[in-house]
């Protein structure tokens, strides 16, 4: 499996298996069936209510927990954040069974997150998780966050996919030594995707599906990517990239694509932030 190093040194894979939306009747077997596949990156969160099933299946694996490459996100904290962050962090290491995770990730920009990430500073200190970053942080917010605390987050996991490419926001990242890392690669399928002509077409030169070509395309972009499918033969078919190369043509004919805007919502759109922000888990 090909890797990224991060801004500590630690390797993280570049294709990894998510499970967003996926119940946790389903995880289990999906994540066992992934992690037979080859997959090694298992991304999950606190507000998938699914980590204690993702744990179940990393238990019964039988692979060495130092070949897993662990991921989960801290949902929106009430005050105090520092408090309530390492509470949570807790909650989530005791539903995955596990002594730490290789990355904690804030999920949303939202909230007191500087005491989130000063309460993520000492866990990531004290051997909690190797690694801490941000998901659906906006390149302002980020840059913020870099220039006022001391560790710099490892990773920015932000909606990736062909009609939402987000260049401006990877320049950003290799700037500032952040790792950039897609969620939502296939758009769910949204704008029909799965039948666009143009990667049809790359697919069927390369003798690829489109699903492979979107993969292939984020890989060559260095950037972190985490597909979810519950169907082992899409699993199989999705760590199935890395024995063919997109051209500089395929490449660029893609970029054609974007639309600069999301598939799904607007993290800057004030009902949106009402909406996220005023969520609660319990931990």
């Amino acid at each position: 499996m090909q890797t990224v190093t991060l801004n500590n040194g630690i390797e993280m894979p570049i294709l990894g298996f998510g499970v967003y939306q996926v119940g946790p009747e389903e995880t289990e077997a999906a994540v066992t069936a992934a992690i037979a596949a080859g997959y090694r990156l298992i991304d999950t969160a606190a507000a998938y209510g699914n980590e204690a099933a993702v744990g179940a299946a990393i238990a019964q694996s039988g692979v060495p927990r130092d070949e897993l490459f662990i991921t989960t996100k801290l949902w929106v904290q009430d005050a105090p954040a520092e408090e309530n962050t390492a509470r949570a962090c807790d909650a989530s290491l005791r539903a995955l069974g596990l002594d730490y995770v290789d990355l904690f990730l804030i999920h949303q920009p939202f909230g007191d997150y500087y005491g989130q990430w000063r309460a993520m500073e000492k866990i990531n200190r004290a051997g909690g998780a190797r690694a801490i970053g941000v998901s659906n942080f906006t390149s302002d917010r980020l840059i913020d966050l870099i220039l006022n605390n001391e560790i710099t987050p490892a990773v920015n996991q932000i909606e990736t996919n062909p009609f939402h490419q987000r260049d401006e926001e990877q320049g950003v990242c290799v700037a500032e030594g952040v790792q950039m890392e897609s969620w939502g690669p296939f758009a769910e399928g949204k704008n029909g995707l799965f039948t666009n002509d143009l990667l049809a077409g790359i697919g069927e030169k390369h003798r690829k599906s489109v699903a492979q070509v979107v993969l292939r395309w984020m890989i060559q972009r260095n950037v972190v990517v985490i597909p979810k499918s519950v169907n082992p033969g899409r699993m199989a078919q999705n760590l199935d990239v890395f024995d063919f190369e997109l051209s500089a043509g395929d490449m660029e004919q893609i970029s054609t694509l974007d639309e600069g805007k999301s598939q799904f919502f607007d993290h800057q759109d004030p009902e949106m932030v009402r909406w996220l922000a005023s969520r609660r888990l319990g931990n």
